[in-house]
């Protein structure tokens, strides 16, 4: 008789083809980070997408990253690492900021250690931010924002970057409206380099969201079944791959032109093609 998989609440482990370890939402049936695993996902898109170890070896102030989605942590935990392996080459402290309706993702790893096995290093870590709420140590501070984290987005130190990892569109509608992505363009930071952020959807209403939401966007690194995923930026420069031309002539013949969770109107077609990504060079 087959050993059921461990559950709590909502949510249950499961082990993919590859043999990783991974969580699953027992509603909708959705897998986080379904292809590669967790943690190839996450070191892939989250830590070396956006260079940050490079960045963190920059003089100035504490670099910020919105953790929206935290899951089993497995995206904030990549960031910690790579702060932690840097050690004295570190020259910016980190503040991790993660929002989270469910902790039970988070337990259910955190119980699971030959499963997660790269969530140890930091399992007082989590275990204090499930607790207290925030965790700190060496120029190093991870808060957690339990709840819906649409009226807190702009509540917040402005972010450098943003892990946006929710549960896709089709299973939390809700999180990817214009109107969210609004207020989470509002919380990044405009001057320096501004802001990145990253996701795994390349959907073309993720992308058309993120045009409309006030983002400049272009395409990610690959993972997993993937081939690729998304970046928004609040320059246009900061990003490797922006959408252009090509783009545009694909969208304006697609039967997916609309953002997600509303119509196509005239009003937004406009500021589409408006949108300065288009005659930035």
């Amino acid at each position: 008789m087959d050993t059921p998989n461990p559950r709590d609440g909502d949510f249950e482990l499961v082990t993919l083809r590859n043999g990783a370890r991974a969580v699953r939402h027992l509603g909708h049936g959705e897998v986080m980070h379904p292809a590669t695993g967790p943690w190839q996902e996450a070191l892939r898109l989250y830590v070396e997408q956006p260079r940050l170890a490079e960045r963190l070896r920059a003089p100035g102030e504490p670099l910020v990253i919105h953790d929206v989605g935290l899951g089993a942590a497995t995206n904030a935990v990549a960031a910690l690492t790579c702060a932690r392996e840097l050690g004295g080459e570190r020259r910016r402290g980190l503040e991790i900021v993660s929002f989270e309706v469910d902790l039970a993702p988070l337990r259910l790893a955190l119980a699971d250690a030959a499963g997660f096995p790269f969530l140890q290093p930091f399992r007082e870590a989590a275990e204090a931010l499930m607790r207290d709420g925030a965790w700190e140590s060496e120029g190093v501070r991870w808060r957690l924002h339990l709840g819906d984290a649409r009226g807190r987005l702009e509540a917040v130190p402005k972010a450098d970057l943003v892990f946006f990892d929710p549960f896709s569109p089709a299973s939390n509608p809700e999180m990817w409206t214009v109107p969210v992505l609004r207020r989470v363009r509002a919380g990044c930071r405009e001057d320096g380099e501004g802001a990145l952020l990253l996701t795994y959807s390349a959907a073309t209403p993720t992308r058309v969201t993120l045009l409309l939401a006030g983002f400049y966007v272009g395409a990610g690194l690959s993972t997993g079944t993937k081939g690729e995923t998304t970046v928004g930026a609040t320059r246009r420069e900061a990003l490797a791959s922006p959408l252009g031309e090509r783009w545009l002539e694909r969208w304006r013949r697609s039967s997916a032109r609309a953002p997600h969770g509303e119509a196509l109107t005239a009003e937004a077609e406009a500021r589409v093609l408006a949108h300065p990504q288009w005659g930035a060079g």
